[in-house]
Formats: C-alpha cells, structure tokens, sequence
C-alpha cells in the first residue's frame, strides 16, 4: 500500500498542510501529481506533496494517525505537473511568502492542469486531422480516387474536414495509398512573420550590453529615459542568450504592451515564442503552456503570471517598465513577479534585468548599494530631445477655456495646433467611465456599491453604473432610491467624458478610447493601438494603459487632462506613482524626427511631484522622495508586511483583529512599528468586513517567523480569514 500526503484544493490557511489518504492500487504514484479524494463529505482535487510504501494495514494506520485514513477515489495525472526547478520554486515562494502552497500552485498552472476541482471541467488537447500521401501510384485507382490522390498530393496535407468524399478515402487507406495523421492543434493563432535585421546601435546601448555580458552579477537594473531603445537591448541580449541554447522569460506589465513586444519578438525569433497572459483562453493557455513544457519554444513573453513559465535553462529574464505595480499580485498569492525571477534566476545561474525610465524607490536603491548592478541609457535614440513640457494651474479660472471645464486655454489650442498639422495626440485621464459620481440634487443620496460601500461610476456608453473595484453593476435609474426625485447629477469626469469633449470642440478629429472598458475583448487593444498607429485616428484617450511602453512617430502633443487623480490616495507610495505616470506618459511625445509637447493639467502646480515629472528629472524626484520615506520609515528604510482580518460579522473581525495586534506587539520588540488595526479605504469587499494591521521592520527574519507562528495559531478561527501580504503595495 502507498501513503500519500495531499494537499486539499481550498487556498485557506487553516487547510495549509497536509492530509493523509492511502492508495492500494498496482501503479507507482509519485510526488506532484493531483488526485481526486473525498473531504469533508465532499469530492476534491488534491496534489501530492510526498509518497511512501507501507506495510502496515488501514486497521494499523487509522490507530496509529488517530483517525480514518480514506482511500483516494481516482488518479488524474500519470507523471508530475512540474519539474524540480518549479518543484524547489513553489517550497521557496510559498515560505518567502506566507502564503499557502496550494495558491502558488493556483498561480503556477494553467486552469487545465490546477489542483481544483474545475479543472476537470477545463479543456483538454485538441487534434487535427490529416491525411497525406503514402504511395502516389495511381495504377488500378478509379478517376475518382485519382482525382483525391493528386488534390492531397498537390496540397502537401489535406485536413480531414476538408474531404468530403469519405468512401473513397477509406478505400485508399486500405490500399495503402494515404493515412490519416493526427497532429495537436495550437488553439492560439499567431501570425508569420519575417525576420527583421536589427537597427544598428547606438554607443550607449553597446555599452550597456558589453557591460552586462562582462558582469557576474545576479540583477542588473537599467534606467533609460523614455525613447532612449530600451528594447532594443532587451532583444539583442536575447538573441545572444538564445545562440547559447538557453531560455528567455520576457515579462511586461500590462496585457495592452503584450502585443507590440510579441511582435518585436516575432520579428526576430520566429516560432521559438510562446506567449502567456491571463487574456488567453483555458485552451490557449493550456496549448501554450505545454508548448513550453516540452520544451518547443525557448522564449516566452507575458504579463505578471508568466514568470512561472516551466521553461527549462533560464539564462535571461527581462521585466520591463519593472516599477509597474501590476507586478505584484493583489490577491493570494501576494507575489512579486521580480522577487520570483530573482528565485528562479538563482537556480539556473541567469541574469535578471529590470528596466525602466522611471525604477522602483526600492529598485533604484538597491541599484545606488550595489545590491543591484545600475545600467544607464541616457539619451534619447537619434539624439531626439526630450518633449517641452507646460503646467497649467487649474486653479486659476483665467487658465480655464470658456466652452470647456476640462480642458484649459493652454490645451484646447495645442490639440488644435496638432491636429492642424495633421499630427497625432494622446490624452490622459487615469479615470475610465463618464462620471465619477450621480448624486440626489434633492436629497443627497450618493448611488454606492452595496458591498463595497464606495461611489459608483458612470458609464453612459451602456448607461450602466459600475463598481470600479468589484465589478458590480447596475442600470442608471430615473429617479432616486431614497426620496423618489428624478433630480439627479452626475459629477466628475473619466475617459468617455474626454472623448465626447474632444469630439465637441473639434467636431472633425478621429477619436479612439483605450481603457479597461473599450479592451475588454482582448482582440480589441490590438485593434487599438494598431490603427492609432496606421493613423485612423489623430487623438487616443485613455488611461494609464497608454502611457507606457508605447511608441507612436507621429504623437507629438501628449495632454495629462488631471495629473494630481491618485495625489489624495492614502498611500506612501501616491507621489511616487504619480511621477512615474506623468513622466512615462509624457514620454510618448516626440519620440521619432518631430519635436514633442505635453500639458500638464493640474490643480497642484508646486507638488513635487508634479514638478519634477514636468522637468523629467528623476534624479530630483529620487531624493526628495527617499528623504519623505526615511521620515516615515517605509520603503526602502523599512520591509513591510500586513495582516487582514476578513469575516462577515463586523464585531467578531474588530475583536480578533487587537487580539492578533496585542500579540504581535507582545511578540515584536525591536525596530518594528506595528500600525493599527485600522479601517482600510475601501472597508467592506464583497461582504466582507476588513481591518488591517501593518507592520514596519529591518529584520525580515525575525518577523516572518512571528507572522508564521501568528498563522499557525490564529488560521483555525471560523470567524474569519486571515490573509498576510509580504511586501505589500496598497498601504
């Protein structure tokens, strides 16, 4: 008989280890496959953590345990999910983390091949069809058989439902003078292209790549201001990995980027590209996650989860726009994709580099201590200037256009100047729908989230309202909940407000919209940027979905219609992001032979922040900000963790929230602040109560071994969850 240790499906701390179940049948399980079993009266999906042979009976086995050890119901894979590498990264991860096993695992898979029980629901390998010529003598053959004979061998390969005369190709199966073949079908469809000869490069980017190939470093961080060929170095250093028979993980931010970097990669390696991003379908993912697991493409390129790619002899891993928050998960697991790439990194013997114009605080300080190896690329390509850069105080009515409450005098007639020209713009508002708000003018009823308690936006391209945290949604009524009155305002301004006053002060612009909203179809951000960039539109407006990454020759008019949305978040890290934002979207202007501009639109005109990203001086921004945090003791002067206490019931949360606070404090001592419990900004998530504790520290040893005894002895609490994000962003 063999014994298995299994991991249940449920992501929870409480269920974090595992359970013991037998098998008594005549295969040789091993470690890393899923299993079905009953649980708690109920059919799961569990994963083998450990196998091992006994001879001891059921009987012998329940005394000695102290209760009933069930046998498995079924076996669902032959040979295990992941390799050793993936294998040693899920025990590192899930430690470094806190977080339970059976989520990385969640994380790591495709929804094919996840320990759940939908996934045996999920898609499964698809086949095509084809016959192909096997003897292609045509003696004793009918002028029908003829006919098929030479079609398929004129064709090469013909698919199976691509032949309608079934009775004459069964007969030449039997004759020997065709066969059927079956051949895994990729459900993903990604088009030829040809191969493109690099672009020369410039001395900076030489120097950038001579000086990486000679370091034995581990992390390289390369700040290039916007414009500068970023990628460029990110393709050659690739293709030198790639000649060396080893693998290259290129991660991006946003899905929107996803496209032009596959392209970029395409050009160059052809079908050695594999691509990964949560848009995909279940039977895409599958398609090409298997693709990379039998070792089929040597390159992989996707968003966030596609670090956990099963490529084999890593020897590169690339994050661009590596400060992008999209990076850390936001839900469990509360990974880091770049913390992830440096584990994965350090056990192949690669290299990961991380670029941006605009680092991290936490990156580019590791950089200025050596931790990271700094790489600079500081002029533009062509030596192309930086864009001119203008901020408009909107707080001084004179600056405000007459016909327009959002745009100034200073921007109306740039955009009018530009799209003069024939040019092309682009406009911010890091704000999707029409209005941020619809209020009771007669009674003041505010339209919320019912479960999350916050204002719901606009959106009158369906005359919906919209929960912009948890999706929930409901049509705009007339008239109030309240008081009956159908005296309602709408108030605020997002993306679909922008367009539509675009296109009433200039009545013959083209107008594209980028946002979550117009890419919900995940062909559509292809269709987007590809004809913003043929030209069928002179103006795209959009969120911060547009600012990065992007390069359009004829954008030289770049307007941030509301820089400071996000200033007034209650988060260290608010100016940071906001910098960041304005100076990557700025960026996009005059990036080809034509000289850029942007407007800056703002109701804090001498915020640092502002200020410094209108002159796109990093370095400025840099130390003011770290003179901010060292004051505040945050990142990078601090780790931080936090701890969420979740449950229905309000009381029993507020309770067992101080009862995990005092024992923090009575367990914590040195330089470590412990913060809270406190009300987060959004408070009520899906029904669910929240109260967060935050702790501040220098020694992450000692407290992630506090923070694991903490869950050990407050997860088995009904009550509520417990959730600890190491290094966590929202705070």
């Amino acid at each position: 008989m063999q014994l298995l240790e299994v991991l249940i499906e449920y992501a929870k701390s409480s269920l974090n280890r595992p359970f013991s179940y037998s098998y008594k049948g005549e295969k040789e399980l091993s470690k890393g496959i899923r299993v079905l079993v009953t649980f708690n009266n109920r059919h799961l999906v569990g994963y083998v953590l450990n196998v091992t042979k006994t001879d001891k009976t059921i009987e012998e086995l329940n005394q000695e345990s102290g209760f009933e050890i069930l046998e498995i119901e079924d076996i669902i894979d032959e040979s295990p999910l992941l390799n050793d590498e993936l294998l040693a990264l899920l025990d590192e991860a899930s430690s470094y983390y806190l977080a339970p096993k059976i989520s990385f695992l969640h994380a790591m898979l495709p929804p094919s091949l996840s320990p759940r029980k939908s996934s045996l629901k999920a898609p499964r390998i698809a086949y095509d069809y084809f016959y192909e010529i096997v003897n292609d003598d045509e003696e004793n053959l009918t002028n029908k058989q003829i006919e098929l004979l030479r079609f398929i061998k004129r064709e090469g390969r013909v698919l199976k439902r691509e032949v309608s005369k079934a009775k004459y190709v069964l007969k030449m199966i039997e004759t020997g003078h065709i066969r059927e073949v079956k051949e895994e079908k990729r459900r993903l469809k990604i088009p030829d292209y040809h191969y493109e000869e690099p672009p020369e490069l410039t001395i900076e980017q030489i120097q950038v790549i001579e000086e990486f190939n000679k370091s034995e470093d581990l992390v390289y961080l390369l700040q290039g201001v916007t414009g500068s060929g970023k990628t460029e170095v990110y393709l050659s250093l690739s293709e030198q990995t790639f000649a060396q028979g080893k693998s290259v993980l290129m991660l991006v931010p946003e899905i929107s980027l996803t496209p032009m970097m596959v392209e970029y990669y395409l050009h160059r390696f052809s079908n050695h590209v594999a691509i990964l991003h949560s848009e995909l379908t279940p039977a895409e993912r599958y398609d090409e996650y298997r693709k990379i697991a039998r070792g089929e493409c040597q390159i992989v390129v996707g968003v966030r989860s596609a670090v956990f790619a099963p490529l084999q002899n890593i020897g590169l891993i690339v994050l661009d726009e590596e400060h992008t928050e999209s990076y850390k998960q936001d839900t469990l697991p509360f990974y880091h994709a770049r913390e992830i790439a440096i584990m994965r990194a350090r056990y192949y013997g690669a290299k990961v580099l991380l670029g941006s114009a605009t680092p991290s605080l936490e990156s580019r300080a590791r950089g200025s201590k050596n931790v990271y190896h700094m790489l600079f690329l500081n002029k533009r390509i062509n030596d192309q200037k930086l864009p001119k850069t203008k901020i408009v105080n909107m707080l001084d009515y004179h600056n405000i256009d007459r016909e327009s409450y959002i745009f100034s005098h200073a921007l109306r007639e740039a955009l009018h100047q530009t799209l003069a020209r024939n040019e092309q713009a682009i406009l911010l508002i890091n704000r999707r729908g029409f209005s941020t708000h619809v209020t009771c003018r007669n009674c003041g009823h505010v339209f919320k989230c019912p479960t999350c308690d916050i204002a719901l936006t606009y959106h009158k391209s369906d005359n919906m309202l919209k929960c912009h945290h948890c999706e929930y949604v409901e049509p705009l009524s007339d008239n109030c909940p309240e008081c009956g009155s159908s005296y309602l305002i709408k108030t605020g301004f997002g993306t679909e407000k922008i367009v539509e006053e675009v296109k009433r002060l200039f009545p013959s612009a083209t107008v594209l919209r980028l946002d979550s909203d117009s890419a919900k179809s995940r062909r559509k951000v292809p269709e987007i940027i590809e004809a913003f960039r043929k030209k069928q539109a002179n103006v795209l407006v959009g969120t911060q979905m547009i600012a990065k990454g992007h390069d359009f020759p004829d954008v030289t008019l770049v307007g941030i219609v509301l820089a400071d949305i996000g200033l007034s978040m209650p988060s260290f890290r608010s100016s940071e992001r906001a910098f960041q934002l304005i100076t990557q979207a700025i960026g996009r202007s005059g990036r080809k032979d034509k000289p850029g501009y942007a407007i800056i639109q703002t109701y804090l005109p001498s915020h640092y922040a502002i200020t410094f990203a209108a002159r796109q001086n990093y370095e400025l921004f840099y130390r003011k900000e770290m003179e901010m945090r060292k004051l505040q003791f945050y990142p990078p002067y601090a780790f931080l963790a936090s701890v969420t206490i979740k449950g229905r019931n309000e009381e029993h949360v507020i309770a067992n929230a101080y009862l995990i606070a005092d024992y923090l404090n009575e367990q914590l001592l040195e330089k470590v602040q412990i913060l809270g419990p406190s009300t987060p900004y959004i408070s009520i998530e899906r029904g669910f109560h929240l109260r967060n504790i935050l702790i501040k520290y220098v020694n992450r040893e000692l407290v992630q071994s506090v923070l694991n005894k903490m869950q050990q002895l407050f997860s088995f609490n009904n009550q509520y969850d417990l959730l600890i994000n190491i290094d966590p962003y929202n705070f």
